[in-house]
């Protein structure tokens, strides 16, 4: 049983925090389930003013609208609609947020599953940075199409012992990934505003994360892991260019040890660290996400 192993990376480039607009003296008031707010002369929500510009995305028709907002324990928490896709920002309570993580979810979870709402709680209560989470398409309170309900009967059935359901599920990866890269681009588009982004995503998150941290440029550092060569792609592996943090578990019972190890070794930014832990594919210990937390404030807002 191995003990927990980094290997060490060579430290970057930090990038500065950029300013964020503050905002003071809005008042909100509910109308059907959202907030109604008051607005500033370029059309930006004064409440969100320091999330980013509240400007059309680059998908078609999307919009950014705030639906709810809570605040617990120093952290804010609001519900947003971003097109016809829902997802949730986390703020450091009044303080300004120095970057913005995006947080990918694991399969069969959503946007606001326990593991994703307790890193960005330690993102945003710790460290002082944004945290935004979208649900994948098939996931939380997005349908599935007819081709997403075709592959999941069939990977069902082969995980009963009809054959090996791993290309099957590579082949949701990749439909899915198709579709959430440029929603991830739109989210960016509304939230960032040139501020420093990042991305932390295990599993499902990490198969989708991979070629959005390949294709975006405005992300310039990565949380990765729990997923393998077989459900991930390792050509968008290769084209990664920023400071990667890679978790492995030595006895993950969905992710075979060979296909991490493949994919770790497949990814191409000469700073990338290996985090292998003993336990299964859920074991990971707390360790690794405030060591995570701590790597991405430090490449993004340090």
């Amino acid at each position: 049983m191995p003990h927990a192993h980094t290997v060490p990376s060579r430290a970057g480039p930090r990038t500065g925090p950029g300013r964020w607009g503050r905002y003071s003296g809005v008042t909100t008031t509910s109308r059907g389930g959202e907030t109604d707010q008051r607005w500033n002369r370029s059309g930006l929500p004064l409440a969100h003013r320091r999330l980013g510009s509240a400007r059309r995305g680059t998908l078609k028709g999307t919009n950014m609208r705030f639906t709810t907002s809570t605040s617990a324990d120093g952290v804010t928490e609001r519900s947003f609609v971003l097109g016809e896709v829902p997802g949730v920002l986390w703020t450091p309570g009044d303080a300004e947020p120095r970057a913005l993580i995006l947080l990918g979810h694991g399969g069969g979870q959503h946007k606001q599953a326990p593991p994703v709402a307790a890193r960005a709680r330690l993102l945003a209560s710790r460290h002082g940075m944004a945290a935004a989470a979208i649900d994948a398409p098939a996931h939380g309170d997005r349908p599935k199409t007819a081709e997403h309900e075709r592959i999941i009967t069939e990977m069902r059935a082969r995980m009963g012992g009809a054959g090996d359901p791993a290309p099957l599920l590579a082949e949701l990866h990749a439909l899915l990934a198709a579709q959430i890269v440029p929603e991830w681009g739109a989210v960016l588009d509304a939230l960032a505003d040139g501020r420093p982004a990042g991305y932390w995503g295990v599993s499902l998150g990490c198969a989708l994360g991979i070629p959005l941290v390949a294709a975006e440029p405005r992300i310039r550092a990565a949380v990765l892991g729990l997923s393998g060569t077989s459900t991930a792609s390792a050509e968008a592996a290769a084209r990664i260019a920023v400071p990667v943090r890679f978790l492995l578990q030595w006895d993950d019972e969905r992710v075979p040890r060979a296909d991490g190890l493949a994919l770790f070794d497949a990814l191409g930014p000469a700073e990338k660290t290996l985090h292998a832990n003993p336990g299964k594919h859920a074991d990971v210990p707390a360790f690794e996400h405030d060591g995570a937390a701590r790597f991405l404030a430090g490449h993004l807002a340090g």
